[in-house]
């Protein structure tokens, strides 16, 4: 057998392994992973896997009209991973060394042993160990970003994971900056003067909505909600960058937490957040963003979540209502 169809056996072998990690074998695997992630890229790690959800791929994927289902969710925006291989994970301190991952990924499955009956976990540990031995960094910095690597694999395949230019987005000043200096930064509030702790000040907060960006900021008041507070940054075409965004940077349209355009992910601060109200509660799993019952989650409806000290959020390029769908999905199949 000639070299490039034992590389082509195997490479069928690790997509057959990938095919066979259902939602809930993933989300054993992230649990297993936290341990090890650097604390920069914990809650970046939970924010990409929330973002591109493989319960909502495989529904995509295995729809009778794959249109008609995305009319039916209200999906907008670049959902699928296959078109934002390279940049869907700028905002993973990790994304720095993309280049060196992708390629020691895809050597991974290249080689893969399918006679290594580890965990998922285990074997992304394994790439993110080596690839930082190669390019000297601790491994806490690549576990994140090499899990996100076999996910993307996992939902754009890996044909297109391999034809992807494989580049690192950032540019010089911001692929410079350490985990401390970027963790310094989501837990520094703006100074509010000599008076500022007086009840009478009125306090104003940064949100960060791009960390890599520095303009990337507005400023808002204390005790309102995020997606308010982007309405008044009138910086940018907002509509033309993105025409779910008709006012900010916050894409939005109800401003009621009626129709789940407004999601955002907060790296740094949801300790400063207002907690989940009822509504936003509900909403947010009718939608699909996320299922939980925490009072300050890392996933939140910017027109709910009111600000008590500087944030640093990510804005989903997509939003749809997907979350009663999913659940009947899987209570259908759970029934048969």
């Amino acid at each position: 057998m000639t070299t490039k169809l034992v590389t082509n056996s195997l490479q069928a072998l690790f997509k057959q392994f990938l095919g066979r990690q259902c939602e809930e074998a993933w989300a054993a695997t992230l649990t297993t992973l936290l341990r090890s992630i650097h604390e920069v890229d914990k809650n970046a790690m939970q924010i990409w896997f929330a973002f591109y959800p493989l319960s909502l791929f495989t529904a995509l994927q295995q729809a009778e009209n794959k249109d008609e289902l995305v009319k039916q969710l209200l999906m907008q925006g670049h959902y699928e991973l296959k078109d934002q291989i390279d940049s869907s994970h700028t905002f993973l301190y990790g994304h720095r060394y993309w280049p060196q991952v992708k390629k020691a990924v895809t050597a991974f499955a290249d080689a893969f042993d399918a006679g290594n009956q580890t965990q998922l976990s285990d074997q992304i540990l394994v790439v993110a160990c080596e690839t930082a031995a190669i390019v000297d960094v601790d491994p806490s910095l690549l576990v994140g970003i090499t899990a996100v690597a076999f996910m993307t694999i996992q939902q754009a395949g890996l044909a297109a994971f391999k034809n992807a230019p494989g580049e690192m987005l950032l540019d010089k000043k911001h692929a410079k900056k350490s985990p401390d200096q970027i963790l310094s930064e989501r837990a520094k509030d703006d100074s509010q003067g000599l008076f500022g702790f007086l009840k009478t000040v009125d306090k104003k907060w940064t949100v960060t909505y791009d960390e890599n960006d520095d303009a990337a900021k507005y400023k808002m008041n204390d005790d309102q909600d995020m997606a308010w507070g982007a309405s008044d940054d009138r910086t940018r075409n907002w509509r033309e960058i993105d025409p779910r965004r008709p006012e900010g940077p916050i894409p939005v349209e109800c401003r009621s937490a009626s129709c789940g355009t407004c999601w955002v992910g907060v790296l740094g601060g949801a300790e400063k957040l207002s907690d989940v109200a009822v509504r936003e509660g509900k909403k947010i799993k009718e939608f699909g963003y996320i299922d939980t019952t925490e009072p300050k989650p890392l996933i939140r409806l910017a027109c709910q979540a009111k600000t008590y000290g500087a944030v640093s959020i990510v804005i989903p390029p997509w939003n749809g209502v997907f979350g009663k769908y999913l659940k009947s999905r899987h209570e259908t199949s759970r029934s048969e």
